[in-house]
């Protein structure tokens, strides 16, 4: 009889009409595929069923979270490799059925329906969030912001490091991630313009290191609003214990509840990934009502690349069922037209695409070094999910699937048309 490994390659080549780049290991110990190249573990027949009933990313994420699948060797290389298989394809439900119609592909899926054994589809992982329509309303948000953050704190102490700033450092050659997100952080408070006697709002503070570096640094009071217990929890001890209380504010806040404005400064920095398209330009005139007349705003955010039809874009299936439920990603300019509908006046736009890219390596190495507490604190699936999510998303800032922006705009006052700016802006750098 032949090998399962052989099998289950020459079926899978069969139905996707191209060679296995990896190498399969499968349940009964045999291996197939090229040597040297990254080993695709399928642990068990259920992994099969996971596939053969949701094709494409959703299964694979499925298998790799529930430990039905795994990789070994090199991760990144593994997922490049596949990339061209599942995320480059471009096939939608359609395409899979057209190819349905091909003989061969037909009986390579027969074959592996043989393998995969009793045909009920496996209960996915219970880390899954059942997928819904993305309604972003204060109680939908709140739902989604704690599934993602409210991890653990000792987990995300292990993923991000001393700095626990959970966005793209800044990255000079040679330095430590902890040196790249106190530059990101500079970087921010410098395009603010922020010193002594100013008034800064950061929308979704996390766990506070915006709100302190700020205060400390440039002397302005600080209201951090953020939707989860734990992150306003662990932001309200540092700032006590840097002896910030009088300057410093954390907030458990949707920011459309803030009224005590105007503020001279807002930074939004990897929150807007949350509002979504339909919501978009409510947040750009919530934040532009909270501004004084010149007072700036710092806009932080990952962008995807633009589409030809952009009524066809789809949220990540396994980002939105595991990692960020409901987020949601715009091309720059999207985000810069929404912000000049709201009155803003958008004054610099600078790419950190590759310094999110390092800044995700440092955050899975972290991970992985750390991998048997990470585990424990959360839980297998759990851990599995990020390492996931990170070398993925580092490969797609890579390889430009993917990028991240600060967007710097100005409430520009409407009779003097002043922007309070300097001639030449970019003074930061």
């Amino acid at each position: 009889m032949q090998d399962a490994a052989l099998r289950l390659k020459s079926l899978v080549e069969q139905m996707l009409g191209t060679p296995l780049p990896l190498r399969v290991r499968a349940w009964d110990g045999s291996e197939a595929g090229p040597p040297g190249a990254p080993v695709l573990v399928v642990r068990n027949r259920r992994a099969l069923r996971r596939l053969l009933w949701k094709p494409g990313e959703l299964g694979l994420a499925r298998g790799w979270v529930s430990g039905d699948l795994g990789v070994e060797g090199d991760l990144y290389a593994a997922l490049d490799l596949m990339s061209g298989l599942v995320w480059e394809r471009g096939e939608d439900a359609r395409g899979l059925v057209e190819s349905l119609r091909d003989p061969q592909v037909r009986a390579a899926v027969r074959g592996l329906v043989a393998m995969a054994g009793p045909p009920l589809p496996p209960a996915p992982p219970r880390e899954e969030m059942r997928r819904r329509r993305h309604l972003h309303t204060r109680r939908t948000d709140k739902r989604a912001i704690s599934h993602h953050y409210d991890v653990g704190n000792d987990f995300y102490e292990i993923v991000l490091g001393p700095s626990m700033v959970y966005s793209c450092a800044y990255w000079e050659d040679g330095g430590t991630l902890e040196d790249a997100q106190r530059d990101k952080l500079e970087l921010i408070c410098r395009k603010l313009g922020l010193k002594p006697g100013l008034r800064l709002l950061d929308v979704g503070c996390g766990w506070g290191s915006m709100a302190i570096h700020a205060a400390r640094e440039h002397g302005v009071g600080v209201v951090g609003v953020t939707l989860s217990q734990e992150q306003a929890a662990y932001a309200r001890k540092r700032v006590a214990d840097e002896g910030l209380t009088d300057r410093v504010e954390i907030r458990v806040q949707d920011y459309r509840d803030v009224t005590d404005g105007p503020y001279d400064a807002i930074s939004s920095i990897g929150m807007a990934e949350h509002v979504g398209a339909e919501r978009y330009l409510e947040y750009a005139q919530v934040l532009h009502g909270l501004l004084k007349p010149g007072g700036r705003l710092l806009n932080h955010q990952i962008a995807r690349r633009p589409q030809r039809d952009e009524t066809t874009y789809s949220v990540d299936e396994f980002i939105d069922a595991y990692v960020f439920p409901d987020g949601e990603l715009a091309p720059v300019g999207t985000t810069v037209t929404q912000l000049e509908r709201a009155g803003f006046e958008v004054r610099d736009v600078e790419s950190l695409r590759e310094h999110y890219a390092l800044t995700l390596r440092r955050w899975v190495a972290n991970l992985e070094a750390q991998w048997a507490r990470a585990v424990k604190l959360s839980s297998p699936p759990r851990a599995r999910v990020w390492r996931l999510y990170m070398a993925a998303s580092a490969l797609a800032f890579e390889h430009n699937r993917i990028g991240v922006n600060q967007v710097l705009a100005v409430r520009t006052p409407e009779a003097a048309g002043a922007s309070g700016l300097p001639l030449r802006a970019r003074t930061w750098n």
